[in-house]
This record gives C-alpha cells, structure tokens and sequence, in this order.
C-alpha cells in the first residue's frame, strides 16, 4: 500500500516560484501515474499535472502549462512540482495522487479517476 505525503507549500508571493515534493513509502511509485490535484473552497478537486510511469510523458492543464514542471525520480520514490510565475489564484492546497491508468496525455489524465492514493496535501498561498 503506498503512502504519500506532500511538503514544500507555503506563502508566497505573485511571480515567485516553489517546488512542492511529494515522497512515497510502502510500495514503489513505478507502476503508477503520479498526479497533481489541487483544491479550494467551493470547487472541484481540479488536476494539474501528471507524469506517465516512466517520466517519458507529461500534460497539464491549460491554466499551468508553460509554468508548472511535474518530474519524478522512480529509483528515490519522489514526484515534484515546479511551480514557477505564480498567480494568485494558483492558492490552493495541492495533493498528490498515484494514478493506476494512463489516458495517453489527455484530458482524463487530469480526473481524480483510478487513483490508488492520496496525500495529505499542502497549503499554496499566493499574495498579489
């Protein structure tokens, strides 16, 4: 069963940049997509990145592409977040998800579907 537990949030301020870290224990994170979610108050749980089993292929959202880098390390059992030119509505508690499917870099790779774990999540707050 694998666990996992994000750190790395905290405030920030707009146009600055954090690097979320979500490490995994009790099984390998190898054979799973590693996601990306993130939730405010009042909205849906609203996927951001994913990074396919390997590392080889990546897809985000409209609203991060082109700022956020999602990466991984199978062999160190870590996922990261780069997240870089923050908005303020990028606040948000950001959780990582190990994902049991690949969609093939869609839209479906986004949907908190087929997910094997959650972490805990941590706080974003970006001040404008």
């Amino acid at each position: 069963q694998v666990q996992l537990v994000e750190s790395g949030g905290g405030p920030v301020q707009a146009g600055g940049s954090l690097r979320l870290s979500c490490a995994a224990s009790g099984y390998s994170i190898s054979s799973y997509s590693m996601a990306w979610f993130r939730q405010v108050p009042g909205k849906e749980r609203e996927g951001v990145a994913v990074i396919r089993y390997g590392g080889d292929k990546t897809y985000y959202s409209d609203s991060v592409q082109g700022r956020f880098t999602v990466s991984r390390d199978n062999a160190k059992n870590m996922v990261w977040l780069q997240m870089n030119r923050l908005k303020p509505e990028d606040s948000a508690v950001y959780y990582c998800a190990a994902k049991t499917t690949w969609y093939g870099g869609k839209w479906a790779d986004l949907r908190p579907v087929d997910v094997k774990a959650w972490g805990q999540g941590t706080q974003v707050t970006v001040s404008s």
